[in-house]
């Protein structure tokens, strides 16, 4: 977050704050074209708008159905966003929808996603496979594994005979990802205390880190992090990481996967380790603030603050907010921006598909209380 760009991200995001209302309506063929930030697959317009509500900059998007004719583009969600915070054209077209961010609505965090596609294949994403009577089974299956987010079933007509009845559990990413971490002297960065992990009634986690270790090779991820311990989280929640590599000096950690063997080296810099799915997993990582440490990109808000301390209790209190980085110095001596992810699951990929049925877990339906993430 170099200083010209938090200033210009501070002018760009007070002018937006204030231009939208709460607007939870659909627009069936309609079309808002440009303003596009990035495409992304979702089964339906409802599931769109969520993802444009949870994505950041996002304040309004098309998607295109199932009967759109023109091209092949069917289930394309397209987030879009306008320094006014409107799109610039509104015009009628059949297998559009298009609608606004819920953002100004405060919906929660974690919606639940009840509905069931059918004809409609999830594809990617796999990790594991079973076989069930029917998909109602199947999303059942889905809902009781914490890796699994989404779900598709082959049912009794399907046409390859030998994968009839068969449940693919798929996994995304529930875990705030930080896009990118990055070393500035003025800014120091944090968490939403939310992040913490809810106890379990397993036993606290064995030392299960191994300081100035690498295991080299088998990497399936790399993703940013700010300590092994934030990497071990990582490694935790994806089913297929059966060990993490942490280089500090570039906040890279690397999941790997070889449940056959695991060779280790000594290299300073490095710190590795195991996962934990059945303990609780040290969380001072989320505790601490990182001084000199920014997260760029991803506000959702910002404005000034008495210090870091006050930063941090905002972001805590913001149920949309999951990070945030705080300027210490001149230009924007003070400023406190509040930033999130999208964390919701959505398809890898979203395809007709005769005889198959798709969904979601049911978790977050059946989650009561304060809103607090569930990684284990």
């Amino acid at each position: 977050m170099g200083t010209p760009f938090i200033l210009a991200g501070l002018l760009c995001l007070c002018g937006v704050s204030l231009s939208h209302a709460c607007r939870p309506g659909l627009l069936v063929n309609v079309d808002f074209p440009g303003a596009d930030i990035i495409h992304i697959f979702s089964p339906d317009a409802e599931h769109c708008q969520f993802l444009c509500t949870q994505h950041p900059s996002c304040l309004f998007f098309t998607f295109l159905r199932s009967d759109w004719k023109r091209d092949n583009r069917h289930f394309f969600c397209y987030l879009k966003s306008s320094p006014s915070g409107q799109p610039k054209v509104q015009s009628q077209l059949q297998g559009h929808t298009s609608g606004f961010s819920l953002k100004p609505c405060h919906p929660d965090p974690q919606p639940c996603l009840s509905a069931v596609y059918h004809q409609v294949d999830f594809q990617h994403a796999n990790y594991r496979t079973l076989f069930t009577a029917d998909h109602e089974e199947c999303q059942r299956e889905c809902t009781n594994d914490p890796a699994c987010q989404l779900f598709t079933y082959f049912d009794k007509d399907f046409p390859v005979g030998n994968i009839r009845y068969k449940c693919h559990l798929k996994f995304t990413w529930r875990v705030p990802r930080i896009p990118t971490i990055t070393r500035v002297g003025v800014v120091v960065s944090g968490f939403s205390q939310r992040l913490r992990q809810a106890h379990n009634n397993g036993p606290a986690c064995k030392d299960n880190i191994f300081p100035r270790t690498n295991i080299p090779g088998h990497d399936i991820e790399v993703l940013p992090a700010v300590s092994p311990e934030h990497c071990q989280t990582f490694c935790s929640v994806h089913p297929h990481c059966t060990f993490f590599s942490y280089v500090s000096h570039n906040f890279k950690c690397y999941l790997k996967k070889n449940p056959g063997v695991m060779t280790s080296k000594p290299e300073t810099g490095v710190t590795s380790g195991l996962p934990a799915r059945f303990c609780q997993l040290n969380d001072n990582w989320i505790k601490m603030t990182y001084v000199g440490i920014n997260f760029p990109h991803s506000d959702i808000r910002n404005f000034l603050t008495n210090g870091v301390e006050e930063c941090q209790r905002a972001c805590t209190e913001d149920p949309n907010c999951q990070f945030f980085s705080y300027v210490t110095n001149p230009p924007v001596h003070r400023h406190c921006f509040l930033k999130r992810v999208t964390t919701m699951p959505a398809p890898a990929k979203v395809v007709k598909l005769a005889h198959s049925i798709s969904g979601f877990s049911l978790r977050n339906c059946y989650q009561q209380g304060p809103l607090i993430q569930q990684w284990h």
